[in-house]
């Protein structure tokens, strides 16, 4: 049943960010704008019989800085990192959850693969040891939901709870999913946003097989280079991204801070392949169109867009042809960066941390660049921003994220005016 409630007003009032550049918000942040290089050599496991040997691992992580040792243990890294972002998140907006309002919070943070780690670790526990040795605490630290199930148990966020599993565009569902729980008047305020720790042994292998990862092991730092001829791949990155969205009314009345709104929510599939793009990037134009539409604004009025920007041969001029459809002339004159050129590529995490990046933009008025771009492939003939971030007045921003399977999503942020 269609609800009849007029549509509330949604702003962002606190974000958290674990990453390959940045521990915390403002880390993250200096660490976009100052164009902070995080791919190196894996160290988390020997690589030496890997294709790919190189990631944008994050650095100095210690997750007793959230959670007890015996709870820690009891963690996958992917769920680690999207609760600790979520405490930093919640830190960061002074909202509190209490038994007077904990029904009315929700929390929809996504994953692409869950607890891949501790599955491969029990996996080689059961085939070296037999089933007997398997953890009473595989399946729930394995499964894709435990970081949103965990996220609800250590604020008290008694709402909606759920974990959007749309392989590179969960986080940005995640959010855009939250958006429209709380527009709909469903709930006050989610806690939203993607994490993933997919820097394992299998993920590599498959990821390799696959052809789809970065093979310049000589050269990690110029390994993620989006929209450059010389790109090769992928690189794969770890870490969490998460937003709290709130009723506009009720943030004004608890006096939050208030660093953007976001108004613009599209979502389509291709229905085309299971890891292609559909020919022109025609299911990334429609939910840029769809977003565009939804928020109310036209193309004119986009100042920035955060690109999915992968650094792989197939993505990124699919990608420049979606925004020349949806954009027109308009294509040229918008300003586009890939933040995976520093971060890597999260996988389900990357809407998080992109959104995080897409709303500072707006809040700080200056775009993040694209390193690495030294030769750009004449397919990828826009504005990317080149190696240096650009003050510039940002207005409304977009946000893309497209997955395997065909998921597109498009959110679209907007600079907050009372």
């Amino acid at each position: 049943m269609e609800n009849s409630q007029p549509l509330s007003r949604v702003v962002v009032t606190g974000m958290g960010a674990i990453t390959p550049i940045g521990n915390n918000l403002e880390d993250y942040w200096q660490g976009l704008i100052n164009g902070k290089n995080g791919i190196g050599h894996v160290t988390r496991f020997d690589t030496s019989k890997h294709a790919c040997q190189i990631g944008g691992e994050v650095k100095g992580f210690d997750p007793h800085d959230f959670f007890e040792r015996k709870e820690a243990k009891r963690m996958d890294r992917f769920a680690q990192f999207g609760v600790a972002a979520s405490l930093q998140a919640i830190a960061d907006s002074k909202l509190e959850i209490t038994p007077l309002n904990d029904t009315q919070v929700g929390v929809i943070i996504g994953s692409g693969i869950g607890g891949l780690q501790v599955l491969e670790d029990q996996a080689q526990i059961l085939m070296t040891k037999g089933p007997d040795r398997c953890s009473p605490f595989m399946i729930p630290m394995m499964i894709g939901n435990m970081a949103a199930g965990l996220a609800a148990i250590h604020t008290g966020a008694k709402g909606f709870n759920c974990c959007t599993v749309t392989a590179c565009a969960a986080g940005s569902n995640a959010i855009g999913d939250a958006f429209r729980l709380i527009q709909r008047g469903y709930l006050k305020a989610m806690i939203c946003g993607g994490t993933e720790a997919a820097i394992t042994p299998l993920s590599f292998a498959g990821f390799a097989s696959a052809r789809a990862l970065s093979f310049r092991n000589d050269d990690p730092t110029h390994a993620s280079r989006p929209f450059d001829v010389d790109r090769d791949g992928f690189v794969m990155g770890e870490g969490a991204g998460i937003l709290i969205l709130e009723n506009l009314e009720q943030a004004i009345a608890r006096g939050a801070k208030i660093y953007g709104e976001i108004i613009g929510y599209g979502a389509t599939c291709d229905a085309y392949h299971m890891t292609g793009i559909a020919p022109g990037g025609e299911g990334a134009a429609r939910a840029m169109s769809l977003a565009l539409k939804d928020a109310g604004v036209v193309p004119s009025d986009v100042d920035y867009i955060n690109a999915h920007g992968t650094s792989t041969p197939v993505n990124d001029p699919s990608e420049t042809a979606a925004i020349k459809t949806t954009f027109g002339d308009h294509a040229r004159k918008v300003a586009i960066s890939s933040t995976k050129s520093m971060t890597g590529h999260l996988l389900g995490g990357s809407g998080g941390i992109e959104a995080v990046a897409a709303v500072l933009a707006v809040n700080r008025d200056c775009a993040p660049p694209t390193i690495n771009l030294a030769n750009p492939d004449p397919a990828c003939d826009l504005d990317y921003i080149p190696n240096v971030s650009r003050p510039m007045s940002i207005n409304v921003a977009l946000s893309n994220s497209f997955g395997f399977g065909g998921h597109n999503v498009s959110l679209v942020f907007k600079k907050f005016v009372e």
